[in-house]
């Protein structure tokens, strides 16, 4: 897999208390993406000056999608009009329908998906309940919505954690012509059990995973997101060796230069 170098990322927020330390400790990885929250208008000087002082981009933007607000186009309208000063092209999101008809969800996401393209943004809907948590419902809503930027952010280890009896391979096999992006995070294999360890230390077959997205050409972006084991408090050198494993299991792979 030497040959294939797609892009990947780190969500920011694994650093947890420590993400003072992300910006200098991703590059010294091989990292030069990231994934944060999408900021407020007060934030963005502070957001620009670190990602020139450390040569970092921003591959996705975590936006706010509320569905079961009529007025959602509108408030994700702003947010979209962020990504092109960052030539940023992926909106992370996760959305819950709850009680809302799905004929509603399907057009408000059809019009989300204007709203977006019309910024040339592609928005990802990341692996949660209850529209997009398993292949099957992925289907059925990406065939509903029937729009080229609402697609799926495939997320290794939600799968095992909203789903029993499956894994991420068939799953990603199923759904993937809808990936817009993936959320590389590991797992114990055990549902509803808060357990992530780092990358290539749990039951995710990353090699295949990245073999399936190869057949594809698919560019990326692949961003960790690691969330660590429940009730397990890392400390400064804890974390940052987290990281440092998982990035060093893409390497393995050879998908991330050291």
């Amino acid at each position: 897999m030497q040959d294939y170098k797609p892009l990947i990322a780190c969500r920011i927020g694994c650093y947890g208390e420590f993400i003072d330390e992300a910006w200098s400790h991703l590059p010294s990885l091989g990292i030069r993406h990231i994934e944060t929250m999408c900021p407020e208008s007060s934030e963005l000087p502070d957001l620009r000056t670190k990602l020139n002082q450390y040569g970092l981009a921003v591959s996705s933007f975590h936006c706010v999608c509320d569905i079961k607000r009529d007025d959602v186009v509108e408030v994700m309208k702003p947010q979209f009009d962020l990504f092109p000063e960052f030539g940023t092209r992926i909106c992370f999101t996760s959305v819950h329908a709850g009680d809302v008809p799905r004929e509603t969800v399907w057009n408000r996401l059809r019009e989300i998906g204007d709203a977006a393209a019309a910024r040339d943004v592609v928005v990802a809907m990341e692996t949660h309940p209850d529209l997009v948590e398993n292949a099957k419902n992925s289907l059925v809503t990406m065939n509903a919505v029937n729009h080229p930027n609402i697609r799926v952010n495939f997320d290794t280890a939600n799968i095992y954690y909203y789903n029993e009896e499956t894994n991420a391979v068939d799953e990603l096999r199923e759904s993937v012509e809808f990936v817009g992006s993936m959320h590389l995070k590991d797992s114990s294999g055990q549902y509803r059990t808060w357990d992530f360890p780092a990358l290539g230390q749990g039951v995710v077959d990353y090699r295949a995973v990245f073999q399936i997205m190869r057949d594809r050409n698919f560019p990326g972006p692949f961003t960790m997101e690691l969330e660590g084991k429940e009730g397990v408090t890392l400390d400064r050198d804890g974390c940052l060796n987290h990281i440092a494993d998982s990035a060093m299991h893409l390497q393995s792979l050879g998908v991330l230069d050291s």
